[in-house]
């Protein structure tokens, strides 16, 4: 254990500071050997909980180095799978919720170093965000940020980096994982209190995965979550309507974009003018894309189709204005709601 040699492990825990100094020889342990043993791996984790105070240094230094652990060093290379997962999130989150921001970089940074993760690593990643909306705590949040039902310009960000890191290597679409999770990260935040630029990124993301289930070409996530991507132009809208929604279009224009009855202008609606149909080629080849990350990952992968999401949005009945954003996005992308959403917004109220 050389690393560990080089340093007093409890000696640090006891006095339950991290210092300058001790990185320093950290790191040039990892100079003369590079690869950490699992042992060593668990003693990282250990420090980083016990000790409160930690110098600046500390943060990148067990980012980079339990990235590497984990994502290189812990087989199979360059790829987390089911069973890798399991132990990050067990060190990382022992009660499901991550403590701070150091093990939020972790968690994402080996999620965008990854080759291919599974979804459920994303899922548990999106989660935070939606527990410190719950709570008013979280790895972003200070106490100066502590309000109940907001979501930070900086958490939006966050859940674009993890959306967009999942599967570095492949094209496939948001997963209903994922989808599952923003949904209730959505239904988590207090609708008098939600910024536009959550919208535009809700209607995207879970538009990603519902309309590649019904067989429509999307972008691949590096186009559509690209940094590029989000700079809201503004403009035009393109009025679509939806059965037992269109006469909100009064109350709602101007809350995000526009929209009531039309689709919000720019981020989503820019990026796809229209999803056409995939062939039946094109559909076998993102089956077995599937199915090749399921293999890799040792986790299987669902898509979030029409019937999924019919028992997924509205609550009492009342759909919110982000859920009628993309139930008229998705009817503008796809030239039709099929009938279970048609039916959804039919029977819906608008929510207050």
């Amino acid at each position: 254990m050389g690393m560990i040699s080089f340093v007093s492990i409890e000696e640090i825990r006891n006095r339950g500071s991290i210092r300058d100094s001790d990185v320093l020889k950290m790191r040039r342990a990892l100079q003369d050997e590079p690869l950490i043993s699992i042992e060593e791996a668990e003693a990282l984790f250990a420090l980083n909980e016990a000790c409160p105070i930690k110098d600046p240094a500390w943060a990148g230094f067990f980012t980079e180095t339990m990235t590497d652990f984990v994502v290189h060093q812990m087989k199979p290379e360059g790829y987390i799978v089911a069973e890798k997962a399991q132990w990050l999130t067990a060190k990382l989150g022992p009660v499901g919720r991550l403590r701070s921001h150091i093990e939020l970089e972790l968690l994402v940074g080996a999620i965008e170093t990854a080759r291919w993760s599974p979804p459920s690593l994303s899922a548990f990643a999106l989660s935070q965000v939606q527990h410190a909306i719950e709570t008013g705590t979280g790895p972003l949040r200070s106490a100066q940020m502590s309000e109940i039902g907001v979501i930070t310009q900086a958490e939006i960000n966050m859940l674009r980096r993890i959306v967009l890191g999942f599967g570095q290597e492949g094209s496939v679409a948001v997963t209903r994982a994922e989808a599952e999770a923003l949904i209730a990260i959505n239904q988590a935040i207090a609708p008098e209190k939600c910024p536009p630029a959550w919208t535009d990124f809700f209607v995207n993301a879970v538009g990603n995965g519902v309309l590649a289930a019904l067989g429509r070409a999307v972008p691949s996530r590096g186009r559509a979550f690209a940094d590029d991507a989000w700079a809201f132009s503004g403009g035009s809208t393109t009025s679509i309507g939806l059965p037992g929604i269109a006469s909100a279009a009064g109350e709602q224009a101007g809350a995000f974009g526009g929209f009531g009855g039309t689709v919000i202008a720019g981020g989503a609606g820019s990026i796809w003018s229209s999803c056409r149909q995939q062939t039946a080629e094109e559909r076998a080849m993102a089956r077995l894309e599937r199915q090749r990350l399921e293999i890799i990952t040792n986790e299987q992968i669902d898509e979030p189709g029409e019937i999924w999401l019919a028992t997924r949005l509205g609550r009492d009945g009342r759909l919110d204005r982000n859920e009628m954003a993309l139930l008229a996005y998705l009817k503008r992308e796809a030239c039709g709601l099929p009938s279970g959403l048609n039916e959804l917004a039919a029977r819906s109220v608008i929510a207050a």
